[in-house]
């Protein structure tokens, strides 16, 4: 018995020709040269402080410290990224750190209320903030760097009211701990932090869940999708770096607390902003603001809502600090709006909105978070950090109008 072999249907002769591996992957590169580049970046400046400080920038504490120094940060980059893609700008954010975290310390030292009260009243408190900025920018049309100017002084001189000139503390345990905090052992001893390895075992599962998915969804498309042994390579890369992040943060204490409040933030703002209508409405908003008041957005109630999301997560971010320093202090949150702008540039986003993703703005607030404590290790002064965060940012900026040139091109 013989069998027969079907052979394979030629393409036909106007069909294009398929695109090789390497250009599926230069392709995919170019989609995503920001994103791309900045993850470049960043294992670069990881690679080189690694060396320069002989292996202490990767010390799982100084890996540690690395998370909570930066917990803050990274919570105001993610809002202003989302307020620079609306096509705004904030500059109250880092006055409005300081005068949350003042009426914290109001609230726990002064009045002895229980932290948990406190800490929800204090978002609530950031959310009203938010809120009278965005209805001045978004109902009356002023612009918001106006607003946000006006309420940079505003809440920097409040928080001096409150004080009277001085710092209050200290602040209850449970309180700090949202910033020195980790998450408790359990389970039997071993080497490492049981949790931890749960938790990153879980974070594997998820990422590699997602990739299979887009990929199937790409494919049912009938979309370009890279070959799968660099599919493959591209997944073992990345569960190796999760595994190796896990493994560094479970031979110390484990995941810190400020940590499991940037990835819920991360996971919920990040599917909002992919998925969801009022995301999708802000990137509108941003990238053509006429053409999206057209198309039906509500543009005054998306405009509103950006920026009460960005005071609650200001507000966060003043409890996480306050937390940190244990005390309700004047001098708080000077400068925090511009590194959470540098953040969100370096990150990739756009002068004129409408791009940018909230990993990026995370990506972006690490490059700054590493050379920041890379180059305190090696012993650099802050004045020569200030020169080479100011070339850091000039250069994504650079970097970002080269880009749009090379694409119109």
């Amino acid at each position: 018995m013989t069998t027969t072999t079907t052979p394979p249907r030629p393409l036909p002769e106007d069909a294009p020709p398929r695109p090789s591996a390497a250009a599926l992957l230069l392709n995919a590169v170019r989609g995503n040269m920001r994103q791309y580049g900045m993850l470049i970046a960043l294992a670069f400046i990881v690679v080189l402080f690694q060396i320069w400080t002989d292996g202490t920038l990767l010390l799982p504490n100084n890996v540690s410290n690395l998370i909570q120094q930066n917990g803050y940060i990274l919570i105001l980059a993610m809002g202003m990224m989302i307020v620079i893609v609306a096509g705004h700008i904030d500059l109250s954010v880092g006055s409005l750190v300081a005068f949350v975290g003042a009426m914290a310390a109001v609230m726990m030292v002064k009045h002895d209320m229980p932290w948990v009260l406190a800490l929800v009243l204090s978002l609530l408190i950031g959310a009203v903030a938010g809120a009278w900025q965005g209805f001045f920018i978004a109902y009356l049309g002023i612009p918001s760097f106006i607003v946000t100017l006006a309420g940079m002084l505003l809440f920097r001189g409040l928080t001096q009211i409150v004080l009277e000139g001085r710092s209050i503390a200290p602040f209850p345990e449970g309180f700090q701990n949202i910033a020195k905090g980790f998450i408790p052992e359990m389970g039997p001893y071993t080497q490492y932090h049981n949790p931890t390895l749960l938790l990153g075992l879980l974070a594997v599962g998820l990422l590699l869940l997602r990739e299979w998915r887009d990929r199937r969804r790409q494919l049912a498309h009938e979309l370009d999708v890279l070959p799968f042994g660099l599919w493959a390579l591209k997944c073992t890369a990345v569960t190796a770096a999760v595994v190796a992040f896990t493994l560094t943060l479970a031979s110390f204490h484990g995941v810190p607390v400020v940590m499991l409040l940037m990835c819920g933030l991360l996971l919920a703002l990040g599917h909002v902003m992919r998925n969801a209508v009022i995301g999708r409405h802000v990137y509108a908003l941003g990238g053509n603001k006429a053409a999206a008041k057209l198309s039906g957005v509500n543009d005054r109630r998306v405009t509103f809502l950006v920026f009460v999301t960005m005071g609650v997560l200001a507000a966060l971010a003043g409890c996480v600090y306050a937390a940190r320093l244990n005390a309700g202090t004047p001098q708080a949150g000077l400068n925090f709006e511009l590194e959470a702008i540098a953040a969100a540039f370096i990150g990739g986003a756009s002068m004129s909105g409408g791009v940018g993703t909230v990993m990026g703005a995370v990506i972006g607030g690490l490059v700054l978070g590493v050379l920041n404590n890379g180059m305190s290790l090696v012993g650099i002064g802050t004045d020569y950090q200030q020169v080479i965060k100011g070339l850091v940012l000039l250069a994504a900026v650079g970097f970002d109008v080269w880009n749009k040139r090379r694409a119109g091109s």
